[in-house]
């Protein structure tokens, strides 16, 4: 008997290496469309992928896009038509750690060198001495907080805002409740890279789905989409190194959030929040801001979940000023 279960264990432990070692999905034509479309450049020996189009002709507008977590530029695919009509130049990127971007470990990742990524790209890019309109989602909210307080500051190397949409990210960090896989990943040193590892599709999709309404849930090809872009480069083990954003927006909270409330661009912000709760926080601490609700049924995802929606609320706020 005893023999019996040495057997068992000694069979089981190839199965599991073989279990926390599945090779990532294949990129799916989306995937291949998307990054052949893009380019690359480097910040700080790491390649980041970024796509750019030139659009609205007779226009000098320029819309940079900032996704979140933990998917990556192809968030904005839905919509990135309409703004190449009304902007001259749409610019997005996969933030270090995500999507086609170099995914090192093991790493600090911060919001701070997210935004010194996305300086970087504006510098790449020759737009350092132009005004730029940032649209950001979940943590790419963040980014925009930091960069925009390294604006009001005149930090060098800063963006100069035009404008900030900031769209349904916990830039309140007591109103935001991080899931409890979550917490386990950004907090549990010792099970976070087992955890990175268990993680497969099916708990991916699960979660992922938790924070779609119950009516715009994403199909199974872009549930897929997403997996593969958070698998790629073996981004699934970098996933704790990075949910240390959520204690970095406790930790400097006073930075990001007085960003806000002491900005020199007030009525240039807007914010398209998943409730009217949220809003009403909005509301009363960046009082010449501008909110946009959208339908009860859309939830985190606006821009996947209602794009025409999201466009009318983000083309009303933009066309204002």
């Amino acid at each position: 008997m005893r023999e019996w279960w040495l057997l068992v264990g000694l069979l089981c432990i190839p199965l599991l290496a073989v279990y926390l070692h599945i090779p990532p999905p294949q990129l799916s034509p989306a995937l291949l469309t998307w990054r052949s479309a893009g380019a690359f450049f480097t910040f700080r020996s790491n390649n980041i992928f970024y796509r750019e189009t030139y659009g609205a002709v007779g226009s000098s507008d320029v819309v940079i896009l900032l996704h979140g977590f933990p998917t990556s530029s192809l968030d904005w695919y839905k919509i990135w038509e309409p703004l190449n009509r009304r902007f001259n130049r749409v610019i997005a990127l996969d933030f270090l750690g995500f999507g086609f971007s170099d995914k090192p470990r093991p790493h600090r990742y911060s919001i701070f060198e997210q935004a010194s990524v996305v300086e970087a790209l504006v510098s790449h890019l020759g737009l350092t001495e132009q005004r730029v309109n940032l649209l950001s989602h979940d943590y790419g909210d963040t980014v925009a907080l930091e960069l925009l307080y390294r604006s009001d500051h005149n930090r060098t190397g800063h963006l100069t805002i035009n404008s900030l949409c900031l769209s349904n990210g916990g830039i309140f960090p007591e109103t935001h409740h991080p899931r409890f896989l979550q917490k386990l990943l950004k907090d549990s040193s010792f099970l976070s890279p087992v955890l990175t590892r268990l993680t497969n599709y099916m708990v991916f999709s699960k979660g992922l789905g938790d924070v779609f309404g119950p009516y715009t849930q994403p199909t199974d090809a872009e549930f897929l989409d997403m997996w593969t872009g958070v698998r790629f480069n073996d981004g699934n083990l970098v996933m704790d190194s990075i949910l240390q954003f959520i204690n970095q927006r406790d930790e400097h909270r006073d930075r990001w959030v007085g960003a806000l409330t002491s900005t020199f661009i007030p009525e240039s912000i807007h914010f398209v929040p998943p409730n009217p709760m949220l809003s009403f926080s909005f509301r009363k601490l960046v009082q010449r801001s501008t909110v946009s609700v959208l339908d009860e049924h859309i939830s985190h995802y606006p821009q996947l979940e209602d794009p025409t929606g999201f466009l009318n609320a983000y083309f009303s706020f933009i066309n204002a000023f």
